[in-house]
């Protein structure tokens, strides 16, 4: 069968990988994969043949090789395609076939899209709803939608793919309650939402457990949108609310409201407030025990926290205000020792920030601060820190009340230890195991057990105005102590914030203690990043001190794999044969960087 989608040239490793017994993960595996199809409860679908899946096993291997030219490329696909023509929907629900089918669709044109959404919904757009909801036709459906942001107003043949979407959006909306609902149908809603208002993300297939930034929020990109998707999408999300109380009950479908609320929100701002005013106001009307707030019972559950913390992030700041007054006002403490509650408080504290909500969520929540640390939610903690800091609000107020956290406010000696203590999250007592009577000398006890919340804390107090006392402690550490800050992965960015936000004279005094230790960053994985962080922020002079250090252990660095590149990037062969040019350029960096920093300021 693979003659007929054209194949010039042969597949790698010719026929080798068509071998009779565990080729392509084996017979066994193959019946596995179908024992689990059945046991979902479609064991009495029709099926891809074994000749038909094989096939298009080969055609995915063929899409990892090259092809010569577009032309190729296109004939390829249209080939392909042909063969999928009457078998659509066979193909979409198949595992082989669905891989397949996902990599083919962005490699076709708007019209052969189309086509194959036209066969997959069947001549009323009825047969939607089945594929959809399949574990593998909805990763297919997914990425025919995605192919919605190549259309331009320029090919009037285009409009094909536009009349399927909406099709789709039909079915979507006939059936809505039973879609939001369905673990793989609910992703299909939540594309069509993205492409309905204008903006796509990364296909899910992209994602992979372990990913570097799996954790960080997708990248979302523009496109324009025909006007008849502006409609669509209004008609869609009010025929979502009729299901809002799905949203509170239902994980999955909370889902779906979230991504609903977030895709208006940029690209439908009105839109967004008027479906958060809804959201917000059957939430509020729901019963609840005499003298409570049924938004207090919402934000400890599962499903509903979830949208609430979405909604507290995209709200105006007057309904931020108005939920504080009449919902929230004198619960904000027992709401951040609750282990669910305590993240929409944290989204709250971030929203408010920089309006006049902040002061009155700060001196309710510091109230409770050893509290909410003693319930281990630092989050609350951090995100209070980093309030303070970007609405430059309460910040002596918080650092006093840290010191007194942390048992290290009086006697005023204990202060200078307050680096270690944050960074750790260990009172003063804890830390130094000691019952040390006041005034004395505690014992030396090297840094060690720096924390993720203990970093970002740091990091976020090296922000407010009056940093004296956590530069003092910086001074106290002893150089092991510098050393073991800077190649640890949390501590080290603490290290670079210090450096980063002290003065001309600060820096000078953070440099003079790392003295001795530059050869042991540079051969350090993360202490190598914060050299790097120090060079870029030392005066010419402060360079000329690092190289010279650097320099004796030339063979050393140089054999490094990380410190290698700090050798590269601070041109260390230049400061030993041509230091006056090496002068030179070093002047010039530093006159662009001050010009480029008064620039900004």
């Amino acid at each position: 069968m693979l003659e007929k989608a054209e194949l010039k040239k042969p597949l790698k490793g010719g026929n080798k990988k068509r071998v009779q017994k565990g080729g392509y993960g084996g017979e066994s595996k193959r019946k596995k994969a179908d024992d689990e199809l059945k046991a979902e409860g479609d064991a009495g679908k029709k099926r891809l043949d074994a000749l038909s899946v094989g096939y298009y096993r080969r055609v995915g291997e063929r899409l990892n090789e090259d092809f010569e030219d577009a032309e190729e490329r296109g004939m390829f696909v249209e080939n392909v395609l042909s063969e999928v023509k009457g078998k659509a929907s066979l193909v979409a629900m198949d595992r082989t076939g669905s891989i397949t089918l996902q990599r083919l669709l962005p490699l076709s044109s708007p019209d052969q899209v189309a086509k194959v959404m036209a066969e997959l919904g069947g001549e009323s757009g009825s047969d939607f709803k089945a594929i959809s909801c399949d574990r593998c036709g909805g990763h297919v459906v997914e990425s025919a939608i995605r192919q919605v942001s190549r259309l331009t107003d320029e090919d009037e043949s285009e409009e094909a793919l536009e009349v399927q979407l909406l099709s789709l959006s039909q079915i979507v909306r006939d059936n809505s309650a039973e879609f939001i609902r369905h673990v793989h149908g609910s992703h299909v809603v939540r594309t069509l939402l993205h492409v309905l208002a204008g903006c796509v993300g990364p296909p899910r297939t992209d994602s992979r457990p372990g990913a570097k930034d799996r954790n960080a929020a997708p990248q979302l990109t523009d496109f324009e949108i025909p006007t008849s998707f502006w409609y669509e999408l209004k008609s869609l999300t009010e025929t979502l609310m009729d299901n809002v109380k799905l949203s509170i009950t239902d994980s999955v479908a909370s889902a779906v409201f979230q991504t609903m609320l977030t895709v208006c929100h940029r690209n439908r701002p009105k839109l967004c407030k008027r479906l958060i005013k809804r959201i917000v106001e059957f939430l509020t009307s729901c019963p609840a025990a005499p003298g409570m707030s049924p938004l207090l019972v919402f934000l400890k559950d599962q499903a509903s926290s979830h949208l609430i913390e979405t909604i507290l992030q995209l709200s105006p700041k007057s309904l931020l205000r108005e939920l504080y007054k009449h919902h929230l006002k004198g619960h904000l403490v027992g709401l951040a020792l609750h282990p669910i509650a305590n993240f929409p408080v944290q989204r709250l504290t971030a929203a408010s920030a920089k309006c006049k909500l902040f002061p009155m969520l700060f001196d309710e929540l510091v109230q409770g601060l050893e509290a909410i640390m003693a319930a281990g939610h630092m989050g609350v903690i951090v995100q209070l820190a980093e309030s303070c800091a970007e609405g430059e609000e309460r910040q002596a107020e918080l650092m006093q009340c840290l010191l007194s956290a942390f048992h290290c406010a009086e006697p005023g000696s204990r202060q200078v230890h307050c680096l270690s203590l944050f960074m750790s999250l260990l009172t003063y007592d804890v830390y130094y195991r000691s019952d040390t009577a006041e005034g004395g000398v505690p014992p030396e006890v090297p840094l060690s057990s720096i924390c993720y919340h203990g970093s970002r804390l740091v990091q976020a107090l090296t922000r407010f105005r009056e940093r004296s006392v956590l530069l003092s402690s910086l001074r106290t550490l002893t150089s092991a102590d510098l050393l073991t800050l800077a190649s640890d992965p949390a501590g080290s960015h603490v290290l670079q914030a210090l450096i980063s936000t002290s003065s001309d004279k600060g820096r000078g005094k953070i440099l003079k203690r790392l003295e001795g230790q530059y050869v042991r960053m540079a051969c350090s994985k993360l202490g190598s990043r914060v050299l790097e962080a120090i060079w870029s922020s030392a005066s010419v002079s402060q360079r000329q001190n690092i190289a010279q250090e650097l320099v004796p252990s030339e063979s050393q660095l140089r054999s490094d794999q990380f410190a290698r590149h700090v050798w590269a990037k601070f041109a260390l062969s230049h400061f030993i044969n041509r230091r006056a040019q090496w002068q030179e350029i070093q002047t010039g960096q530093s006159k662009k960087r001050k010009l480029f920093s008064d620039f900004l300021q």
